[in-house]
């Protein structure tokens, strides 16, 4: 009877399972874990483009399918391969003649007299770019002379990685110029067929002017064409991607074989050992579709540039076994562990991973990541290397499934990555969470994870069942399919260390946005995803900066902005302050940390810190002077309303948490204060049928987002009738792809537009200002990790990309959470 019940149990999850999915995303995540261990996918079909990074730099995961001999490619494609015709640095040394002072005469032209010129070997620049010839001033002139082996070119394009604006001159010929820089990556740029057939066999000249205008500076150059494609195969047919909370997964007919692909980031939030292990698992399922015996194997493949911040930097990469597990393993030779930081980056030290049970026999091997298809498709002998040395190799495992037929067959590997180092958190290096004390091996923890698999893959399924279930409830079918595409965005923008306190740190990185860590602005907009499963995290977004300012390290009477630049939280590194708006996100979430747990015993740890920011804002907050807002994307605004009504909504949660301590003379005091202030804010910024975006700019509006945590918290600080006043106007002032932000612009945040939908007191309203939402995130034209500052007109993104701020999407859930205690 037991067995019958559990049977009926598991049939009902499934068929929610197979309901909790998203079909159509901006970006499809397959590896998500932090900031350097993010893989996407940012095309709807998984086998028309190269895998990337969240920042967009290639990071190449392959999977090939041979059936009965055929081969079939179903995941990712081929990186196009070029051959030199005059190679970059990350292929070969060479070197520029250069001059530092501005050059008299046709110095582009090729029979220009270059002898008293400077030689430098490439690239030239600042550490970043790993210059081997040290460019510090503002210009620079190079030039290459080469001979061609053969004129018979059929394409031409220059290769080159720049550091800023520039111009670039083939035989006295401008190829091309650019204001700007190129992301610290090369890019190709087809060189025009009349400029091909002007070269000469002997004396051709490559030549470059180059000005750094701010920042890093760097120039690397070459010249290439494009390689044939070794050994094409066809594509296997995708037939269907289902993305679910934690898991991505594909449907293919490849031949005689379906396929069944799954990518599995276990990130279940409430188990913080688990969301700190980066390793996922790619699952493999086979089965015949045409009743016959099918031989059958398959390669999964992953790019060593998962390992690199650049494909230039050596790498090395070998096999071996650890108890019942073979593996591979690759980083940089150099390691330069922690060394740098900034915004457009991906890691260089520390090693990746692929692991699979030996017990399924399959093989793994290391080679040339251009040699990799071909490798697998060859029925020759070869013999491979234990380990390799060199550029954009290719860690390669082959599973075979033998002789496949309607029962299905199923393999994994797990692709995991170990830092080594995680964070500096004030001049300590810290590890991830998994290894807070540096006992544990990375070897060991994929034996772990293997031991998990079974019991993982169920607790997945149930959770992506039940996350979309409650999702579902509290705001409909887009509303839930939003939440399943933000959940592991939300969560892989954040690190999880142990401070040297012993306190958890639960570290953002503000991707493609400047890059800082631990940002209060951003883990503001990120709470409530963590707030309504795990409020301990949320505690871990805020503790660094209670120890910043507890240690007397900052000293300003109001919040820091954030602790550096990732991944070195040394120390705000932001030029500007933002006093009302970072201690008033301080406040309301220590606010909501209490009404999550049902006591306000982290609001004490923090008490005097509370005060003196509370203290300020009571001076400071209602009428905001004219200083920086998370908002100000238009520009700096002072007596900003919405930022108003923050101060005013932190100051009645600082009553509250008083109240709930015992603090009854403070909780008098803050709030009456509060309820003050919104009544005179009422007045003050009422403009007809809506409230204005400052106390003295009518005619004007924006979004009162902040308002929802009066609701939230049940602070009753403002009536229903601001925010049936607010719904209504907002619902007149909608574009195709969502509400404004305010009337400055067009543009908008999605975060935002959900916080401020769960002001409306019907499903009605709630719905008109999501589905413009959802028909952002499933419409939009922006094929990136899931961006939250887009155009309302065209549904294109305006920038930042991969950001942990989509964990506000669940605010409406966490709101019908919190009414059914």
């Amino acid at each position: 009877m037991i067995k019958k019940h559990l049977l009926v149990l598991l049939v009902s999850l499934a068929g929610i399972s197979a309901f909790a999915q998203e079909k159509k995303a901006p970006s499809y995540p397959l590896i998500t874990h932090d900031p350097y261990f993010s893989i996407w996918s940012n095309t709807d079909q998984v086998n028309h483009s190269v895998t990337k990074h969240w920042t967009g730099a290639e990071q190449s995961l392959l999977g090939v399918i041979k059936v009965d001999g055929k081969s079939y490619g179903f995941l990712g494609a081929m990186e196009q391969v070029f051959k030199n015709v005059l190679a970059s640095s990350d292929d070969q040394g060479y070197n520029f003649k250069y001059t530092e002072s501005e050059p008299a005469g046709e110095w582009k032209s090729a029979d220009y007299i270059d002898t008293d010129w400077k030689s430098g070997a490439a690239p030239f620049g600042d550490t970043e770019h790993h210059a081997k010839t040290e460019w510090k001033t503002k210009d620079l002139w190079v030039r290459r002379s080469f001979d061609l082996a053969s004129l018979n070119l059929k394409d031409l394009s220059l290769k080159i990685n720049h550091d800023d604006n520039i111009h670039v001159y083939l035989n006295g010929t401008l190829i091309y110029e650019h204001k700007g820089w190129t992301d610290n990556k090369f890019i190709y740029v087809p060189v025009k067929q009349d400029v091909i057939k002007s070269l000469k066999k002997t004396k051709n000249v490559l030549a470059i002017h180059i000005v750094n205008t701010a920042g890093g500076q760097g120039l690397d150059a070459g010249l290439v064409t494009k390689a044939p494609l070794l050994n094409p195969i066809l594509a296997a047919q995708q037939k269907s991607v289902n993305v679910t909370a934690t898991q991505t997964r594909y449907e293919f007919k490849a031949g005689g074989i379906d396929l069944s692909l799954t990518f599995t980031s276990p990130l279940l939030l409430d188990d913080l050992n688990l969301i700190s292990r980066p390793v996922s698992y790619i699952t493999y399922k086979v089965k015949s579709n045409d009743k016959k015996i099918h031989n059958v194997e398959a390669l999964f493949n992953a790019s060593t540039n998962i390992a690199v911040n650049i494909p230039a930097q050596e790498v090395r990469a070998e096999s071996s076994n650890f108890g019942p597990l073979s593996i591979l393993k690759a980083g940089t030779t150099e390691q330069p562990v922690l060394q740098k930081k900034g915004d457009n980056l991906r890691i260089d030290w520390g090693y990746m991973y692929v692991a699979t049970p030996m017990a399924n026999g399959a093989t793994q091997y290391v080679v040339p990541l251009h040699n990799a298809v071909a490798d697998f498709n060859s029925t020759a002998k070869i013999k491979r290397p234990t380990a390799l040395t060199g550029t954009k190799l290719s860690l390669s495992t082959v599973l075979r499934f033998g002789k496949v037929g309607a029962s299905p067959e199923q393999q994994y590997v797990m692709l995991g990555y170990d830092d080594l180092e995680s964070v500096q958190f004030f001049g300590q290096n810290l590890k991830a969470y998994w290894n807070s004390e540096g006992t544990e091996s990375f070897n060991g923890e994929l034996v772990k994870a293997n031991t998990d698999y079974a019991q993982l893959m169920a607790r997945t399924n149930t959770f992506d069942a039940s996350l979309y279930k409650t999702a579902l409830a509290a705001g409909g079918e887009k509303y839930a399919k939003l939440c399943v595409l933000a959940y592991r965005q939300a969560i892989a923008a954040h690190k999880l260390v142990k401070s040297p306190q012993g306190d958890l740190l639960f570290m953002s990185k503000e991707n493609f946005s400047n890059g800082s860590i631990y940002t209060v602005d951003v883990t503001y907009p990120s709470a409530p995803l963590f707030l309504a499963y795990n409020p301990e995290l949320v505690k871990g977004l805020l503790n660094g900066i209670f120890y910043y300012s507890e240690s007397g390290k900052w000293k300003k009477p109001f919040a820091a902005h954030d602790l550096g630049t990732y991944p070195l939280a040394n120390g705000q590194t932001y030029g500007e302050d933002m006093p009302v708006e970072e201690s008033g996100n301080m406040l309301i979430l220590t606010a909501a940390i209490a009404k999550a747990e049902g006591n306000a015993d982290y609001a004490r740890k923090h008490w005097k810190t509370l005060g003196i920011w509370a203290d300020y804002l009571s001076k400071e907050g209602f009428d905001p002077g004219n200083q920086l807002c998370t908002d100000d994307f238009a520009g700096h605004l002072a007596r900003n309303a919405n930022l108003s009504v923050k101060a005013i909504v932190a100051l009645g949660g600082y009553g509250q948490l008083a109240a709930q301590l015992g603090e009854t003379a403070e909780a008098k005091k803050y709030t009456e204060m509060a309820k003050a202030m919104a009544l005179k804010w009422m007045e003050m910024a009422k403009d007809g049928d809506h409230y204005a975006l400052t106390f003295d700019k009518k005619g004007t509006w924006s979004q009162k987002y902040n308002l929802v945590w009066d609701k939230l918290l049940g602070l009753g600080l403002f009536p229903q009738e601001v925010y049936d006043t607010e719904i209504k106007y907002y619902l007149t002032k909608q574009n195709e792809f969502g509400l404004p932000l305010d009337s400055r612009k067009t543009y908008t945040k999605s975060d935002w537009i959900v916080w401020t939908s769960v002001l409306a007191n019907n499903d009605s309203d709630f719905q008109a200002l999501i589905n413009p939402v959802y028909k952002y995130a499933t419409e939009t034209s922006s094929r990136v990790p899931l961006s939250d500052w887009h155009e309302t007109t065209t549904g294109k993104m305006v920038g930042f990309q991969a950001r942990s701020v989509v964990g506000g999407y669940f605010i409406k859930m966490l709101e019908s959470t919190w009414k059914k205690k």
